[in-house]
């Protein structure tokens, strides 16, 4: 925030959301310069309100797109008379009231006339406050919004919380030239976050396309390839053979520990979740532990090192190795494949994450709410299958090019959380004035200039 200049003097705040202002600005709470209502649903069971609707009616899910732009649903004329939902003017706002996961507490300004469901709070600047001024207050302060109900809890907001919200209010020049600012710079970052989320993606598919053809194709770029007779598969090197999944391990399993969450202690052994498996390895971190009692109970349900797990739930398909550190493990919701003297885990864990395990596992998933698959039809899994010290090379080739897509993707998304935080100091130093942007002119340099 250096590049930036302060005010003068300072004042404390009477705003509980921060603590001192520049001296010359007041503060104003939101009853006494807004007008806020919220909508209401037509009945649902009327087709003539929700046929044929040319009135564009929102519900709480509008804010995430932050200028709303086009309608969640149209409703009739009809419908609009015999309801509670009002007309909202393009450029004001309108905050979620409740919604699913993060909705509620989120502000956004309208794009187009509209009206809107009864989960949702219109927000009317009366004058002496500019709406995109207000904007940046409110989202500058989501988390404390959410906090007067509760936080993440399932407590709504209702309109008289909001109508007691405080807000800095600067002279209106300075409004505007605050909300400019901040269009500009939030415009900019968000330029860089993008960019950074689009290598992120590259990387995650160049991964994906170096361990498919690795796992079908080899190392050998010279090596004559045959036709398996598989149509999905293409060509694999002439010398490997093609091999269902019990045929290169004869002993799969799925869970046996029957309700593990039973068994749950703070200290104990640990027990290995399909959410716990990402990017092909085991997340270590935060492994949930059942009781050394229980463990001795099921002595057959143990992992060993080298052995390969398979997320059955969640997840499909995603695979890694049970590392040293996790021998004598359990697991759950997981096909669990033991370790032979035929296979490298290591190549067949990344096997199995290549698209050719892959479009197997969802050819044979079912269930709407979390997609499975069941371990008879994975025993039937098609693979190419390298001679051993074939596998052993491919897996040492793939570890280490794996480290280095790792590497990549860590360093962009660590770019992308500094860039986020960059993006929400900015908003808060500027709305409440710990910066004076009064003489602030977009600059003519590069967009893309280092912002951190």
């Amino acid at each position: 925030m250096s590049a930036y200049g302060h005010y003068a003097q300072y004042k404390v705040s009477s705003i509980e959301w921060c603590d001192q202002l520049p001296a010359l600005w007041d503060s104003v709470t939101l009853r006494w310069v807004c007008s806020i209502y919220a909508g209401g649903t037509p009945a649902k069971d009327v087709a003539a309100y929700w046929e044929g609707g040319t009135v564009p009616w929102l519900n709480s899910g509008c804010v995430n797109q932050g200028l709303v732009l086009e309608a969640s649903e149209w409703i009739t004329e009809s419908a609009l008379k015999k309801s509670s939902a009002k007309w909202i003017s393009r450029g004001n706002l309108v905050m979620a009231l409740a919604g699913q996961g993060k909705t509620k507490g989120m502000v956004a300004q309208l794009g187009i006339d509209a009206t809107c469901n009864q989960s949702l709070a219109a927000i009317v600047p009366t004058g002496r406050i500019s709406t995109r001024y207000l904007f940046w207050w409110l989202d500058s302060n989501y988390q404390n919004v959410r906090n007067m109900a509760g936080g993440d809890l399932r407590d709504g907001l209702n309109l008289e919380l909001l109508a007691s919200i405080s807000c800095p209010a600067p002279p209106q020049g300075e409004q505007a030239q605050i909300a400019r600012f901040l269009d500009y710079e939030t415009t900019r970052i968000d330029a860089l976050i993008e960019k950074q989320q689009q290598l992120v993606a590259l990387l995650k598919e160049r991964r994906q396309a170096v361990i498919s053809h690795a796992v079908t194709k080899g190392l050998n770029p010279n090596a004559p390839l045959r036709d398996p007779g598989v149509e999905w598969l293409g060509m694999v090197p002439a010398h490997w053979e093609v091999r269902r999944l019990k045929r290169i391990s004869d002993k799969l399993q799925g869970r046996l520990i029957v309700q593990p969450q039973r068994f749950f202690a703070d200290d104990g052994v640990p027990i290995v979740f399909g959410y716990n498996i990402k990017n092909g390895r085991i997340d270590e971190s935060g492994l949930s532990k059942i009781a050394f009692d229980v463990d001795r109970q099921y002595p057959h349900a143990k992992a060993r090192a080298g052995d390969v797990y398979t997320v059955r739930l969640g997840d499909p398909g995603a695979t890694a190795v049970v590392t040293p550190s996790l021998d004598g493990c359990h697991f759950a919701s997981i096909m669990w494949i033991h370790q032979n003297p035929r296979f490298c885990s290591e190549w067949l864990a990344h096997c199995m994450n290549s698209q050719v395990v892959r479009r197997q596992v969802e050819s044979v998933n079912y269930g709407a709410a979390q997609t499975q698959f069941n371990i008879s039809d994975a025993v039937n899994f098609l693979l190419p299958f390298p001679p051993l010290a074939e596998q052993q090379h491919i897996a040492a080739f793939l570890e280490e090019a794996m480290i280095a897509n790792d590497a990549q993707v860590s360093k962009a998304e660590d770019m992308i959380a500094l860039l986020h935080e960059r993006r929400t100091a900015i908003i808060s130093a500027a709305v409440t004035g710990k910066i004076d942007v009064r003489s602030w002119a977009p600059p003519n340099s590069n967009a893309e200039q280092d912002v951190a």
